[in-house]
């Protein structure tokens, strides 16, 4: 009795198996998709039809029914894992190709193993005829249901919500058969024999899912569906699998040197074991590990390199930061998005060239770039990341350009990456190369283009803000100039009522006492607010001078000073076109900052040479040096002092009356032994050429 139901059961599958494959095939859809699910409807037709042959014939072919119970199996999982997209198109020509996921291959190894072990288990009669041959039959079959139930819920939830209308039928019909076949073998591997009437109503449970399958299909024949399998899950999911299964190899190792070691078994098994553990911590915690395994699941479980929803919330995350400076921050988001460990950032000044402001793992170089170089121009105009490796064997894609020496210099430089705004040049990046390698496809060039332009919208807001903040400093530095003028002026009342009464009282001994200690008074605060307003109120003409005559007066001044400052003179009669007072008090102040920073028993030299279209002032010192932090970062920055009494605006009008000049000024520095700065001026002439042309005029 039980075996005719089961035959009307499992026909009653077959049938409804076959009705969905002519559907299927009436409606043929040109995608894969479409064609993995007609197999997977044919395989289960057969296989319930072989079952149906057996019931009713009562001949028994379980050899054939297995293999297609198989193969039914793997037809349906292949359908789901293809859902979940282990397909990726390539971004070629048509016609497309299409290359397997890793994961996907590993399933497909999977089958093709047990559908191997299964026809090895019926060539052994012996074994089949044993438990072992049952519960190894039985396990199989257990685990084919397990993977298909989680590809199942994993189908259903990575998949939009918006998009699961068109699913969720196939889902229920598809994840209910692999739950009743789960049902029914564990029952088995439970009670060490398959439960009949379970087993005959299989048939009829998976005939029920045809219907479940149909509607889905109508609802969604492209199935198309939008997957967006979480990236971060998947690399620790990952990490811990290839974990898992790493202790358990070392662990069946580690047994096998205890079981063969003899005596020194135990010691050999603890020892490979606390290797191996710390070897595993060694591997999780390399930054070049973790590099190398989101850009493979990149590359191999998804159809683009990037989550784009989580890149663009880790690279805001990162500008928004407070941990260093904004220049280090947008070299480590841009970076982070190719796996680089460092990198440099240089912005557009004022002065014309692009310097260097920030580093990350990097050395940063002392050398800027003209704006105007080709270099800048190609960055601006064809706004193209430059790949140095690209461009080192195929120069001919990059035009003209010329990559300056000291870039090829920089340590393992490897992209240059333009920072656009408002289609100008605000200044470029240099990255170091990739921890993993990462290829360079439309998509990461892209991604960083974008990048860039987002990182100089950021640095421009904050380059505004601190022109702000230093206009308000200005602001603040001339409202104290009220002040001292203020003051000036009621010192000036003070002396005029002390004039205005020196005839009447100029014998009157009180009068005389009083009269000198307002003058000491008036003498002290004059003296205090001049040193205070440095600068002088006359409009400044410049003109040509003798650059060593301006630099002997200066020492002049400075000659009680310790250490006594020493002036060589490598090119006599050099003449720049300047402000003699300002340049003196400019050139004054470099000086005194030397004389100041260098023990009585140092040494501060000035040398005066031509190099070039321009004349150089070196200005040499033996004292305590600066941090290239500082440098970079305070020494130039207006009202930032380290000196009690300073104003710190002196290096600052210092570099731009030198470059309101024409010149520029170079800093190099080392801490405990010196600092050299090295003022360039325009070169104008010598004297007899400015006497010459004096002649001509007359």
């Amino acid at each position: 009795m039980l075996t005719s139901i089961a035959a009307y059961s499992y026909g009653i599958a077959s049938v409804a198996f076959f009705f969905l494959t002519i559907l299927l095939l009436t409606s043929w859809r040109a995608r894969i998709f479409g064609t993995t699910l007609t197999v997977a409807c044919v395989m289960s037709a057969f296989w319930a039809a072989s079952i149906t042959y057996q019931a009713a014939s009562g001949i028994y072919l379980a050899l054939l029914t297995d293999i297609l119970e198989i193969l039914r199996n793997a037809g349906w999982t292949i359908f789901l894992l293809m859902l979940l997209g282990p397909f990726q198109q390539t971004n070629s020509l048509p016609p497309f190709k299409f290359k397997l996921k890793p994961y996907v291959v590993g399933i497909i190894a999977f089958y093709c193993l047990l559908l191997l072990v299964t026809i090895y288990t019926y060539s052994n009669i012996e074994p089949l005829q044993g438990e072992t041959g049952f519960i190894t039959d039985i396990v199989g079959r257990v685990v084919m249901a397990v993977t298909g139930m989680l590809l199942v819920e994993q189908l259903y939830r990575n998949t939009p919500a918006k998009r699961r209308w068109g699913i969720k039928f196939a889902c229920f019909g598809i994840g209910g058969m692999f739950v009743y076949d789960f049902y029914l073998y564990s029952d088995a591997m439970l009670f060490r024999q398959v439960n009949m009437e379970i087993w005959t109503s299989r048939g009829a449970v998976n005939a029920l899912i045809v219907p479940l399958v149909a509607v889905s299909t109508a609802r969604n024949p492209q199935w198309s569906l939008g997957i967006s399998v979480s990236r971060h899950i998947l690399f620790h999911s990952a990490t811990l699998l290839g974990s898992a299964l790493y202790l358990l190899a070392m662990s069946a190792a580690g047994y096998y040197l205890r079981y063969f070691g003899g005596s020194w078994g135990a010691v050999m098994q603890v020892t490979f074991l606390f290797g191996a553990v710390a070897l595993l911590v060694g591997i999780l915690f390399s930054g070049v590990f973790r590099s190398w395994l989101k850009v493979f699941i990149s590359k191999h479980f998804y159809n683009y390199n990037y989550d784009y929803r989580e890149e663009w919330l880790g690279f805001t995350r990162t500008l928004s930061e407070h941990d260093h400076g904004l220049a280090e921050r947008t070299i480590q988001a841009v970076a982070a998005l190719v796996e680089s460990p460092g990198g440099v950032l240089f912005i557009s000044r004022e002065s014309g060239n692009c310097e260097p402001v920030a580093r990350w793992n990097m050395n940063l170089p002392n050398e800027s770039e003209s704006a105007s170089s080709s270099l800048c121009h190609f960055l601006e105009s064809k706004q193209w990341v430059i790949d140095l490796q690209e461009y080192d064997s195929k120069p001919e894609k990059y035009g003209a350009i010329i990559i300056p020496h000291w870039l090829r210099e920089v340590s393992k430089s490897w992209l240059i990456v333009p920072l656009i705004l408002l289609g100008r040049l605000f200044g470029f990046m240099i990255l170091t190369q990739p921890r993993s390698k990462v290829k360079l496809n439309w998509e990461v060039i892209d991604l960083l283009k974008i990048a860039g332009s987002q990182a100089a919208s950021y640095l421009a807001q904050q380059e505004s803000a601190n022109a702000l903040m230093v206009a308000r400093q200005f602001e603040s530095f001339n409202r104290m100039s009220t002040f001292i003028v203020h003051d000036l002026k009621n010192l000036v009342s003070q002396l005029s009522l002390l004039l205005s009464n020196a005839e009447k009282h100029k014998n009157n001994p009180e009068f005389q006492k009083d009269m000198l200690e307002t003058l000491d008074y008036s003498v002290q605060k004059m003296k205090l607010l001049l040193h205070k307003l440095s600068r002088g109120s006359s409009i400044e003409y410049p003109a040509p001078l003798l650059i060593d005559k301006l630099l002997q007066q200066t020492l002049a001044l400075k000659s009680a000073f310790e250490p006594k400052p020493e002036l060589e003179i490598l090119d006599p009669d050099l003449m720049v076109v300047a402000n003699w007072d300002r340049l003196e008090r400019v050139i004054g102040h470099i000086i005194q900052n030397a004389v100041e920073a260098t023990p009585k028993d140092g040494k501060v030299t000035i040398r005066i040479s031509k190099q070039e279209a321009f004349v150089v002032v070196e200005i040499k010192d033996t004292g305590q040096g600066m941090s290239e932090e500082f440098i970079h970062e305070r020494l130039f920055k207006p009202f930032e002092s380290t000196k009690s009494a300073g104003m710190g605006i002196g290096m600052f009008e210092s570099r731009e009356y030198i470059h309101d000049l024409g010149g520029r000024i170079e800093v190099s520095s080392r801490q405990a032994v010196g600092t050299t700065f090295r003022v360039f001026l325009p070169f104008h002439g010598h004297v007899d050429d400015v006497k010459d042309a004096a002649l001509r005029q007359e």
